[in-house]
């Protein structure tokens, strides 16, 4: 289990870098008064406990097959909530999904992911991808998977 203090900012040779609550409850780094952009950070990813992170809705309609779970944090949110930077974790299933502009790598597990009308992605530990706003896809999750994502509403 990585201790609460491992969530906190920190900067290469210095202390703990100033932080502040998120509107979700997380710990984030408060921004520098010159530029208004959030200071720089480092969260370590696998190892924040599964029960650090909350349970979020998933509608019955998206469920294909199997009892998927899902469960996240976001670890930091622009002050108009267009940006979004966080941790999510899906359990085994099918599920569908129509995407926001994200970036996520994968940190742990394994999925395929099948864009309506285009490609069939497989992702595992370490793959970095990028989905399209509007994009309808159905993931097909093997292993639980684990990403850090950053999202642009």
């Amino acid at each position: 289990m990585t201790p609460p203090s491992d969530l906190d900012a920190r900067t290469p040779g210095s202390e703990p870098a100033a932080t502040a609550e998120t509107a979700s409850g997380a710990t984030a780094a408060t921004p520098s008064a010159d530029d208004g952009a959030p200071a720089s950070f480092v969260v370590n990813i696998p190892g924040i406990a599964d029960t650090d992170l909350e349970p979020e809705a998933l509608d019955p309609s998206q469920i294909v097959s199997g009892e998927p779970e899902v469960t996240g944090k976001v670890l930091w949110e622009s002050p108009d909530g267009r940006q979004l930077r966080g941790i999510w974790q899906i359990t085994p299933g099918v599920v569908t999904d129509t995407e926001a502009n994200e970036l996520f790598v994968v940190v742990s597990g394994r999925a395929t992911i099948e864009v309506e009308g285009g490609s069939v992605l497989e992702v595992g530990p370490g793959d970095a991808c990028i989905l399209r706003e509007g994009d309808r896809t159905r993931w097909t999750v093997h292993e639980t998977l684990r990403k850090a994502y950053h999202i642009s509403l």
